[in-house]
């Protein structure tokens, strides 16, 4: 799978020829060969990278994450305390979305648990949100 032009990258990843070139401009991928008609040419260990992005990225965590990931990746040697470290802020992140989606989610079952009556007049849901904001 080595020598893949951009758009053979794109499609082996999933990821779109614009990020790509984003993610070399950023400088979270090596800047790739050229060919002689000056097309970007890719090697596997290119790919890997853009997949390792893409799984960051599918996980939420940050571009500056994802870079300081690299920089641990291409430094294997060093202690994996910081990855670590970045990982349980992600994580911390994501425990404190579910705790805000679990009262928002309380909330409405609220508002549809009181019923609703016949006319939008009427409407618990409707009252519910006019309580909240006036």
């Amino acid at each position: 799978m080595s020598n893949l032009l951009i758009g053979e990258v794109s499609r082996v990843t999933g990821v779109k020829v614009p990020t790509i070139r984003y993610y070399e401009g950023a400088g979270m991928l090596p800047v790739a060969r050229r060919a002689e008609n000056n097309r970007r040419i890719y090697d596997d260990k290119a790919v890997k990278r853009i997949a390792f992005i893409r799984h960051a990225r599918n996980l939420g965590f940050s571009m500056s994450d994802i870079k300081a990931l690299i920089a641990l990746q291409d430094n294997p040697a060093q202690s994996c305390r910081q990855a670590d470290a970045i990982a349980r802020a992600r994580l911390a992140e994501i425990e404190l979305r579910i705790r805000h989606l679990q009262s928002l989610q309380a909330e409405l079952q609220a508002m549809i648990g009181r019923g609703c009556r016949q006319r939008v007049s009427q409407c618990r849901v409707i009252e519910g949100l006019v309580g909240a904001t006036g």
